[in-house]
C-alpha cells in the first residue's frame, strides 16, 4: 500500500494537543482526583468528629441526669417493679404496649411517688437544656426490648410513654449496654422512626453493683446531615477554584519551561528543511537557539546542533562519495560492454558452414565476471572451442580473463595443438603474474570434415558429450594442472570422433555449483538430468532450458558465481 502523506497539524489543532493544554488538563485531572480524595477523607474526619461530639454530649448528660436522679430519689425499687410486671407478661399480652388497656393496666405506676420525683427531674432536665429526650429505661436480654420506666419527653397524655411500655432494640446495643464496664463510651446508633438517633447511657446499679437501670439520652442526628452538606459545599467551591489556579499557573509555566523551547526547536527544525530544499547548507539553526533550560530539552537541542554540523560535512562528502560511485558505475558499465564485446555474441555464428551449430552464454555475478567462452575457426577445417575460470570475482578477474583469452587466442592461431596451447599460455602468463591468479581451461580443436575432437583440459570441469541416439553423459578427461598454477607445466591431450548428430556441453563450475537458499548444491546430476529433457533441441535451446533448470533450483537466493556455456551440435563433414 503507498504511504499517506504526512500533512502538518491545523492551528487549532496544535491548539488543543499542545503541551501547555494537555499541562493543564493534565493538572487539572490530577487536581480533582486530589481534591476528591481529600475530600472523601475531610468528608469522613468531619462525619466522624461530629458523631463523636454528639455521643461525647449524650453521654454526658445522660451521666449529669444520672447523678441528679441519685440525689432525689432511689429508682430501684420502681425499676424492679417494673421489670417483674414486664417479665411476668405472656409474649401476647406484651404484644399490646400502648393501647388503652394495657396502659390503664400499668398506669399506677405513675402514683408512686419515686416515678413522680425521677419524673419531675428528667423533664426539668429536657426543659434546661437542648436535648431530644431523656429517660429511664431497662433491656431484657431474653426478649430483645428496652424497657421503659419513666419517659418525660412527650407531654401528650394519649401518647407519652409510660412504665412498663417497650420497644424492640437489636441484639448488639443490648450486650453494649448490659455489659458495659463503666470505661469508653457507650452509645448506639439506630435509624428509628424519629430518624436516627443516637443514645447513650449511664448505668443505676444497686449496693451490689448491679444495673437496675439505665439513664439514657437520645440525640438527633439530622443536624449532621446540615453540617455535612455546609462542609461539601464550601470545600467543593474551595477545591474548584484552587484546582483552576493551579491549573493555569501549571500551564503557564510549563508553556514556560516545556512549550516554547519545544517550539522554538521545531521552528529551528523547519527553518533547517526549508534551506535544505533551497539548497542552503551552510546553516546553524539550532546552536541559535540558546535554550538554557538546564534539562532534557536543553540537551535535545545541543544534540540538534551537532547534528545539524555533522549532517552538513556528512552531505558534503556523501556527495563526493556519490560521484565517486557514479564514476565507478560508470567505467564497470562501460566494462561491462567490453567484456561482452569480446566474447562472441553473434547468432548463429557461422550461418555458412552447415556442418555444426554453437551457441554459448555468460551471466556474470558482478557487473563483470572471471568466466569466458570463445570459439573461432583457425582455418576452413578446424574450429577451436574454449571455455574458462578465472579464479575471483569483479574487475580483477575480469582483466585477467581478457589476457588469457587473447594469449590463449593467439596461440590457437598459429596452428599449435591443444596441448601446446595450453603449455604456452601457462608459460606466458606465470611469466608476469604478481596476483598469483590462475584460470582453469578447457580447449578443444574440431576437424569439420571427419568429426575428430583434439582437447586438453587444464583444472576444468567434465565436458558432457551425447552420441546421435544417446543421452548427455559425462566425459572423465585427464585434468591438467591449472593455468598461471606453476611455471613449467606440460599439458596433455586426448581424441575422441564426433558422430553427425552428435552434441557437447560445456560449462563452469557456476552451473553444478548454484546453491539455494538452504546451501543445497545444484550439482552435476541435476544438470545432465536438465541437458537430457531437451537432448534433441538445438543448442541455444538446451542452454536455456537449463538455465531455466538452475534459476527454477536457486528461485531467489542471491547468484555467488558467474554462470557460462556453450553448446556445440555436429551435423557431419558432409552436412
Amino acid at each position: 500500500m503507498p504511504k499517506k502523506a504526512i500533512t502538518e497539524m491545523s492551528s487549532l489543532a496544535r491548539k488543543h494537543y499542545s503541551l501547555e493544554a494537555k499541562a493543564f488538563r493534565s493538572t487539572l485531572k490530577g487536581a480533582i482526583i486530589l481534591g476528591l480524595a481529600a475530600l472523601i477523607i475531610g468528608l469522613g474526619s468531619y462525619i466522624y468528629s461530629l458523631v463523636h461530639q454528639y455521643i461525647a454530649e449524650a453521654q454526658n448528660l445522660s451521666k449529669s441526669a444520672a447523678a441528679i436522679i441519685k440525689e432525689v430519689v432511689d429508682i430501684e425499687p420502681l425499676a424492679d417493679d417494673v421489670m417483674k410486671e414486664y417479665r411476668a407478661m405472656t409474649p401476647e399480652q406484651r404484644d399490646k404496649t400502648g393501647e388503652d388497656e394495657y396502659r390503664e393496666k400499668f398506669s399506677y405506676f405513675t402514683e408512686r411517688e419515686e416515678y413522680k420525683a425521677a419524673h419531675k427531674v428528667l423533664y426539668d432536665y429536657i426543659n434546661a437544656i437542648d436535648i431530644d429526650d431523656i429517660y429511664i429505661g431497662m433491656y431484657d436480654r431474653k426478649t430483645s426490648a428496652l424497657v421503659y420506666i419513666t419517659d418525660p419527653g412527650d407531654d401528650d397524655p394519649d401518647t407519652f410513654v409510660l412504665p412498663v411500655d417497650w420497644d424492640p432494640v437489636p441484639e448488639k446495643e443490648i450486650n453494649d449496654f448490659l455489659g458495659y464496664s463503666g470505661r469508653g463510651e457507650l452509645y448506639s446508633i439506630q435509624n428509628t422512626e424519629y430518624g436516627w438517633l443516637c443514645t447513650s447511657g449511664t448505668p443505676v446499679r444497686n449496693a451490689n453493683g448491679e444495673i437496675v437501670a439505665f439513664v439514657l439520652a437520645d440525640i438527633s442526628l439530622a443536624n449532621i446531615a446540615n453540617g455535612v452538606k455546609g462542609f461539601f459545599w464550601t470545600f467543593f467551591i474551595a477545591m474548584m477554584i484552587l484546582v483552576n489556579l493551579v491549573g493555569i499557573l501549571m500551564a503557564k509555566h510549563m508553556k514556560k519551561v516545556l512549550a516554547k523551547p519545544i517550539n522554538k526547536i521545531a521552528s529551528a527544525a523547519q527553518d533547517y528543511v526549508d534551506d535544505r530544499r533551497k539548497g542552503i547548507k551552510d546553516t546553524d539553526h539550532f546552536s541559535e537557539l540558546n535554550i538554557r533550560t538546564g534539562d532534557e530539552i536543553e540537551n535535545l537541542s545541543l544534540i540538534l546542533s551537532a547534528m545539524e554540523r555533522e549532517l552538513t560535512e556528512y552531505e558534503e562528502h556523501l556527495t563526493k562519495i556519490t560521484a565517486e560511485k557514479q564514476r565507478i558505475s560508470t567505467e564497470l558499465s562501460l566494462a561491462t560492454r567490453i567484456q561482452a564485446d569480446m566474447l562472441p555474441s553473434i547468432y548463429p555464428a557461422f550461418p555458412e558452414r552447415p556442418e555444426f551449430d554453437i551457441y554459448a552464454s555468460m551471466d556474470p555475478a558482478k557487473e563483470v565476471g572471471g568466466d569466458f567462452y570463445d570459439f573461432f575457426l583457425i582455418d576452413e577445417d578446424h574450429l577451436c572451442m574454449v571455455i574458462a575460470d578465472v579464479s575471483g570475482k569483479g574487475v580483477p578477474a575480469a582483466l585477467f580473463m581478457m589476457a588469457s583469452k587473447i594469449i590463449l587466442a593467439s596461440q590457437a592461431m598459429l596452428g599449435k595443438s591443444p596441448a601446446d596451447i595450453l603449455t604456452d599460455t601457462n608459460s606466458a602468463i606465470c611469466s608476469n603474474n604478481r596476483e598469483e591468479m590462475f584460470v582453469t581451461v578447457w580447449l578443444g580443436i574440431l576437424e569439420l570434415s571427419t568429426g575428430k575432437l583434439t582437447a586438453a583440459n587444464a583444472g576444468h570441469e567434465y565436458p558432457a558429450i551425447k552420441k546421435p541416439d544417446g543421452d548427455f553423459e559425462l566425459l572423465k578427461d585427464k585434468h591438467g594442472f591449472v593455468i598461471g598454477g606453476m611455471e613449467g607445466m606440460r599439458y596433455s591431450q586426448y581424441e575422441l570422433t564426433l558422430e553427425a548428430g552428435s552434441k557437447l556441453f560445456l560449462y563452469t563450475d557456476g552451473v553444478p555449483e548454484a546453491t539455494d537458499k538452504s546451501s543445497e548444491l545444484f550439482g552435476a546430476e541435476r544438470m545432465i538430468d536438465a541437458l537430457n529433457v531437451k537432448k534433441d533441441s538445438s543448442p541455444k535451446d538446451i542452454l536455456k532450458n537449463v538455465r531455466e533448470s538452475v534459476d527454477g533450483f536457486v528461485k531467489d537466493a542471491e547468484q555467488f558465481d558467474d554462470l557460462t556455456m556453450l553448446c556445440l551440435e555436429y551435423n557431419g563433414g558432409d552436412a
